[in-house]
């Protein structure tokens, strides 16, 4: 019998087509390099705009954009709420890139006046447009271990990309802070003009995860490089099997 895992990326704004791309390959390539993991699974990849759709989802991503943006129309479309159960109440496996890193975040900085509102799920601060304007884009290489051992550099597309400045601590109040899983530190950005947010200022912190809830501050949608999306296809393989996560998952 096919078990179907749906995996949704919210279409409000940003690079919605390009995950569903990205996800549809990493799907393939994971069935022909791992068929037994993949056996008896079929993954179905969808847009997420209601309330509905949401709640057909085993996982989701939120993409890159403008997150301003991204909790207005969230918010007039009722969705902000079913979010923030999907991932703090439901623990279902969630993807933020860049804009979606900013949504995920319990706390940001450099907000437009006035602020935004968050979905939150990890406990850390994000400095939005950390390194400037979409002029300033640039792409770096990144040693991401979680991807296995002697892996090649994965070449970052940074666009007016956020950071973790901060990891925080939840107040007393957070009742879905408790029993949480720890922030941990997936990637960290080391060259030119970093922000030394990482541990001992030795870089900018551009990933992190959080139990269901991970995070990347660059856009690896916009790469032909899938494997970051099957990392985490694992990821939400491991979740609805399961119902636990692989820690450094190969």
């Amino acid at each position: 019998m096919i078990k179907h895992i749906t995996v949704g990326v919210l279409a409000l704004q940003g690079g919605v087509v390009e995950h569903l791309n990205l996800l549809r390959k990493a799907a393939s390539q994971l069935q022909s390099s791992s068929p037994k993991s993949h056996d008896g699974v079929e993954f179905i990849f969808t847009e997420v705009r209601t309330t509905p759709q949401l709640a057909q989802c085993d996982a989701l991503i939120i993409p890159g954009g403008e997150s301003t943006t991204m909790a207005i129309v969230a918010r007039r479309l009722g969705l902000l709420d079913p979010l923030r159960e999907f991932v703090k109440v439901q623990h279902k496996p969630v993807w933020g890139t860049c804009a979606g890193l900013v949504m995920l975040a319990e706390q940001a900085s450099a907000t437009k006046q006035g602020g935004q509102e968050l979905v939150g799920g990890l406990d850390v601060r994000v400095l939005r447009n950390r390194y400037g304007t979409q002029i300033q884009s640039f792409v770096a290489g990144l040693d991401l271990g979680f991807l296995g051992e002697g892996e090649q550099p994965f070449r970052a597309v940074f666009i007016r990309a956020p950071v973790v400045e901060d990891v925080i601590t939840p107040g007393p109040s957070q009742t879905e802070g408790q029993g949480k899983a720890p922030v941990e530190v997936l990637g960290v950005y080391k060259g030119e003009g970093q922000h030394n947010s990482s541990e001992q200022g030795k870089g900018d912190i551009v990933a992190v995860r959080q139990g269901n809830v991970f995070g990347t501050s660059f856009h690896p949608e916009l790469t032909g490089d899938v494997r970051i999306h099957v990392w985490w296809l694992k990821q939400v393989l491991e979740v609805v099997r399961h119902g636990e996560l692989v820690v450094n998952g190969a």
